[in-house]
């Protein structure tokens, strides 16, 4: 009998993922500067990955830490008119530098309910004032500016909601082994794998593409939604040429592909599949009903009032800025785990996204077209980009041509 392979010793594993953020997921390159974001308990990780970027030839690394336990503090004592305050200065410097040819990388494992038992009213307002202040940097980044990566590090306030019936450290343990599977880093060769899993994905965009659907219908439980795409839309998968030229991987890991919706052609009714962590806020059995792309009716059973403070936000935020499809059969979704975290969650499910359209999902990358053009096309404008789950094992998709014929695309949650 064949031995099972042992995983490799925790602080390999922690090295194989610095290197996959650096190497797959930013494709930095020599000279190079790099802007990083951490929680405070994901430093180790942070380190593994500013020792590689520096290997890779990074000429300067500058990581911005959070802090939850600060964060808190923020909501339980600043006076009521700080929450209509962010640190544009922070934001402004970030998107100079992104102008400039600095690399972006995100570490997420926050506490998916630090903020569940705040005021609404006041997460809304702090969140919008971020949102505001943050449209720079944003902006750079949807439009793939400049390459970029989100990876994630397990931490205990994180793990506590996964594992709610573990020992603290146990269920520490189980998070990051699942987060090391999640981001293929387990086998042999991660950076190989990862080269085989984009060449997956990248041949699921080119049947897509040269389908050129007019749109998607999803129906199931709950769900009867004809959600239309962007003219000269085009879908995109795994990973991507940045418009500086560097090839990147926006999210370690990714099942996805996902294009551009047409922010006036959304109709229909569509049920969540899957909660949605928000801000410190579980969100879950959204229900919303669309109108000439718009939302025109929202019900949740928990995190109604943030679903309804965000909906507010803009005028954008109450439609489409993503669709995307993913296999129900997807790694993240054999795990049988929900992780209150979208960058994982979003990819054990198809999913569509409240807000900003990625200018990158257009013919050519987008290149050349100006506000005006992508507003034309059908491309969303938001402060926002929030994705939620739509997809199961028991959600159709059929593709719409130009004349109307039904496709079918999925059929259970599968790629027919």
């Amino acid at each position: 009998m064949t031995a099972i392979p042992t995983p490799p010793a925790f602080a390999e594993r922690l090295d194989r993922l610095a290197e996959v953020a650096v190497r797959v997921g930013l494709g930095l390159k020599p000279g190079q500067e790099l802007v990083m974001t951490a929680p405070l308990e994901a430093v180790p990780l942070a380190r593994a990955i500013t020792e590689h970027a520096y290997r890779a030839g990074a000429s300067l690394v500058t990581t911005f830490y959070a802090d939850d336990a600060a964060t808190l503090a923020r909501f339980v004592h600043a006076p009521d008119e700080a929450f209509d305050h962010a640190a544009g200065w922070l934001y402004a410097g970030m998107a100079d530098a992104y102008r400039n040819g600095a690399a972006r990388l995100a570490i997420s494992g926050d506490d998916p309910s630090l903020l569940s038992g705040q005021d609404p009213a006041k997460v809304a307002r702090a969140n919008r004032a971020r949102s505001r202040a943050y449209v720079p940097a944003l902006e750079l980044i949807a439009g793939f500016s400049t390459n970029w990566t989100i990876v994630s590090a397990a931490t205990k306030p994180w793990a506590r909601t996964v594992f709610p019936e573990l020992p603290e450290d146990e269920a520490l343990a189980r998070l990051w082994d699942a987060v090391f599977a999640a981001s293929r880093i387990d086998g042999p060769d991660p950076v190989a794998a990862w080269e085989a899993h984009n060449g997956d994905l990248r041949a699921r965009t080119e049947r897509l593409n040269a389908a050129r659907f007019a749109a998607l219908r999803f129906t199931g439980p709950g769900t009867d939604l004809t959600v239309g795409l962007a003219d000269d839309h085009e879908w995109c998968g795994g990973a991507t040429t940045a418009k500086n030229g560097v090839v990147c991987n926006a999210n370690i890991p990714t099942e996805e592909v996902f294009t551009t919706p047409h922010k006036d052609r959304v109709e229909g009714t569509v049920t969540s599949t899957k909660p949605l962590s928000y801000q410190g806020t579980l969100i879950d059995g959204i229900r919303v009903r669309f109108a000439e792309g718009r939302i025109v009716e929202a019900t949740a059973r928990t995190g109604a009032d943030v679903l309804a403070k965000v909906l507010e936000t803009d005028e954008g935020a109450a439609r489409l800025g993503e669709v995307a499809l993913v296999p129900a059969s997807s790694a993240i979704s054999a795990s049988g785990l929900l992780f209150y975290n979208t960058l994982y969650d979003e990819n054990a499910a198809s999913h569509i996204a409240l807000g900003q359209a990625y200018s990158k999902c257009f013919r050519n990358g987008g290149e050349g077209l100006s506000e005006a053009d992508l507003s034309e096309r059908g491309a969303n404008r938001s402060l926002i980009h929030i994705d939620w789950m739509i997809g199961s094992a028991e959600i159709d998709v059929d593709g719409v041509t130009g004349e109307g014929e039904a496709v079918p695309v999925m059929r259970r949650g599968e790629w027919v």
